[in-house]
């Protein structure tokens, strides 16, 4: 009888211990953290056409995740896609005024995701400031469209 009981006890805690990992997983795997929000700070970015960006897309520098994209809505004034962008505070006062942001794919289908690159200029962006020089995504069916009409009219 004590044997079955240790050995209930035992799947008990194999299965709780799957449980939680098969939790943990689809966290990560959705983007979602238990991380206490730490010093960050806030920008925008205007785009022409961002594509399938999504809240919640990583924000990237040379590959390394430094924010997540929190908001993205229409810009009446210029009917452009307004994109609020929260970045790691220890990056505010070192992104210079011309740092460009631009929505690029993971793999040919994959997830879409903002990348910053750093430019020159000895100004910076502060808190609130809008990245102007971005590049939208690159939509497949925009350049299904363009080769076909290409090939037609040749």
């Amino acid at each position: 009888m004590k044997r079955s009981k240790t050995m209930e006890l035992g799947v008990g805690l194999f299965m709780l211990a799957g449980i939680l990992g098969l939790l943990f997983l689809g966290m990560r795997v959705s983007g979602m953290a238990f991380t206490a929000p730490g010093d960050t700070f806030r920008l925008e970015a205007n785009f022409a056409n961002i594509g399938s960006l999504k809240p919640r897309a990583r924000v990237t520098m040379a590959g390394v995740t430094v924010g997540r994209v929190t908001a993205i809505e229409l810009d009446t004034d210029w009917y452009d896609a307004r994109v609020v962008l929260e970045l790691d505070g220890e990056l505010e006062g070192r992104l210079s005024r011309d740092t460009t942001a631009a929505i690029l794919t993971a793999g040919l289908l994959g997830e879409q995701y903002i990348g910053l690159t750093v430019g020159g200029d000895p100004d910076t962006l502060a808190d609130g400031d809008t990245i102007r020089d971005t590049q939208s995504a690159m939509v497949l069916e925009e350049l299904i469209q363009q080769f076909v009409s290409n090939m037609v009219s040749d």
